[in-house]
């Protein structure tokens, strides 16, 4: 209880003492108000943020994984995240995924007492086989979970990069891991619902470093995902949809390329752009380490230099 009483994520919010006798609609707008200081909370901690991506990017570079754990909501905010990175950047299902106590079960429903057992966040990790080339990213918005700290724990003894998220500064898991991201959103509209505020300041957070650590690693073209993976139809009509808005082609065009290259989007957009054939372009692709951008700009530096020459 004294533990609890510390927590900004814990206290009693002066804007919401009345909350229960007000009418749908003001309910509604003091929810809304709440969340409006979470992106602002948020991007206070830009700097920490940056410093995690900087070090996840470093991990996939050396072949690592980024693995989120953490409980209840924290748990299962970490698995969405993770289970989004597949299929929108064509990553394996094993670089970035989600850890959560109590194991899958606890997806849907609460496993009372999974979250208390700091031997049960060494031992998940233990079992994914954690290295020191992986990112383990702790989540919990009190910051003393003991399923995570005992996972972010066996981490740092392993040799693997911490990273803590919690809503609160100064926090246990702050103190374990390298790296602590602490957005402090304040009460949440009922006492203790972490759900709510602090539960949305991780989704974005969550959301910021994933996409920021796939754009670093050449998954983003302009601000198009080239590196996604199509399978359904609907899938493969916005393929072609984001062929045409890279190039400018006709639908057809883009629907031919993206057929003969086995509907990779980034090689059908490279193909279009600088007419190479498909092994060629696949080629340059490779050379660039999957940059669309830097790719395009070689072979469009090699031609001006042929101009040249023959000039």
């Amino acid at each position: 209880m004294s533990e609890l009483d510390k927590l900004v994520s814990e206290g009693r919010n002066p804007k919401t003492m009345q909350i229960d006798l007000q009418s749908t609609s003001d309910i509604l707008g003091l929810i809304n108000d709440e969340d409006g200081n979470v992106p602002l909370a948020v991007r206070k901690v830009i700097p920490e943020i940056a410093a995690a991506v900087d070090r996840i990017v470093a991990s996939f570079q050396k072949g690592g994984r980024l693995i989120y754990m953490g409980a209840g909501t924290s748990g299962r905010l970490g698995i969405l995240d993770a289970s989004e990175c597949p299929p929108t950047f064509s990553v394996p299902e094993d670089m970035v995924f989600g850890l959560i106590a109590g194991g899958p079960e606890a997806m849907t429903r609460a496993i009372e007492g999974a979250e208390d057992d700091p031997e049960q966040g060494r031992q998940a990790l233990a079992d994914v086989g954690l290295t020191a080339r992986d990112v383990v990213v702790g989540i919990a918005v009190s910051g003393r979970t003991p399923f995570v700290i005992g996972g972010l724990t066996y981490a740092r003894e392993i040799g693997a990069a911490t990273v803590a998220l919690s809503c609160n500064p100064d926090s246990v898991i702050g103190g374990i891991a390298e790296l602590a991201i602490a957005p402090v959103v304040g009460p949440e509209i009922l006492t203790g619902s972490t759900r709510m505020k602090s539960g949305t300041a991780q989704k974005l957070i969550l959301n910021m470093l994933s996409t920021a650590s796939m754009i670093r690693m050449g998954k983003i073209y302009q601000n198009l995902m080239v590196d996604l993976t199509v399978s359904n139809q609907k899938l493969l009509a916005r393929a072609v949809r984001i062929v045409v808005e890279a190039t400018g082609c006709s639908v057809a065009e883009a629907g031919a390329c993206l057929k003969a290259t086995g509907n990779d989007v980034k090689l059908a957009i490279l193909i279009v752009i600088t007419g190479m054939e498909v092994n060629e372009a696949r080629a340059a692709l490779a050379r660039a380490g999957g940059f669309l951008r830097q790719a395009i700009n070689e072979r469009q530096r090699e031609a001006a230099e042929l101009n040249n020459g023959n000039g």
